[in-house]
């Protein structure tokens, strides 16, 4: 049977009633997508009738998502920062709570062409963000995978910032001969024993990206011990954590000998980010 538009999204919105907690947007984003229009569109033409074609496709593209797919990786982009970023299954997808760690790096008092490094940068979404916001930072962003330092270099070359360099390097391994005003970093925190990696979109985001030994902790005390030597005196670090690691990750900070050291919360009230300042 041929549908509307407005048909097709509430037949979509129905599949996905009971596998996603957003139903509707996501029918909507997926239809936006199989059109190549925008949500205005949908709304003002809620009776054109969809091609043989359009259905085919978006009906594919619903039970993908009523699999558990994640619509950042059916339909290859995601919006952060209002920068709109491909997506694949090779990095983490950029999550809106990650905006807080752009917002609190953009308050710090940092030199005016500010050298930034950002650990792990997956899409590039932090690096990009404040490159955008601070055309006079010089931002370097690294990754250890491959693909996603190719990934990251096609949102660069999209998005045409050009104060950001993306390289491949373990953590500080190709980098350690330089020091930067203020690391930031998104790195694997979640124990990986926890329950919820098996529900969700991270059941399709690589794992490497996501779980780290030492109950999520390894990573995270890795890059603060490590980015001692990798900061301008009066330099920041600023780390984006799982909601109950902010007391432990204060300690370490502390014990390590940053000043300064606080937990910034997400939208949601919890403890999402934590920053020190080399003394």
């Amino acid at each position: 049977m041929t549908k509307t538009i407005a048909q097709a999204l509430s037949w979509a919105s129905e599949q996905l009633a009971h596998t996603s907690e957003s139903a509707s947007l996501d029918a909507e984003v997926c239809l936006m997508h199989v059109l190549n229009k925008n949500r205005t569109y949908l709304y003002t033409w809620p009776d054109k009738t969809l091609s043989d074609t359009e259905q085919t496709s978006f009906h594919e593209i619903i039970v993908k998502r009523e699999q558990g797919h994640p619509v950042a990786h059916i339909v290859g982009e995601r919006e952060f920062w209002s920068l709109p970023l491909l997506v694949n299954a090779t990095t983490l997808i950029p999550r809106p709570d990650t905006e807080i760690l752009v917002e609190t790096a953009l308050t710090l008092p940092l030199p005016e062409q500010a050298k930034v490094l950002d650990l792990g940068t997956g899409t590039g979404a932090i690096a990009l963000a404040l490159a955008s916001e601070k055309p006079n930072w010089h931002v370097m962003a690294v990754d250890k995978v491959e693909d996603a330092v190719k990934l990251a270099q096609t949102n660069q070359g999209r998005l045409q910032l050009n104060n950001v360099t993306i390289k491949q390097s373990d953590w500080f391994s190709a980098v350690e001969a330089q020091t930067f005003d203020l690391i930031v970093s998104n790195p694997p925190y979640i124990d990986e024993q926890d329950e919820h990696l098996t529900q969700g979109d991270v059941r399709f985001e690589p794992l490497s990206a996501l779980t780290a030994p030492n109950e999520g902790f390894a990573d995270l005390f890795h890059i603060a011990d490590i980015a001692k030597n990798c900061l301008n005196p009066n330099g920041f670090l600023l780390m984006e954590h799982g909601y109950q690691q902010g007391e432990k990750l204060r300690h370490q900070l502390t014990k390590l000998g940053y000043s300064q050291v606080k937990t910034i919360k997400d939208f949601g009230n919890n403890e999402r980010c934590t920053l020190g300042k080399l003394k």
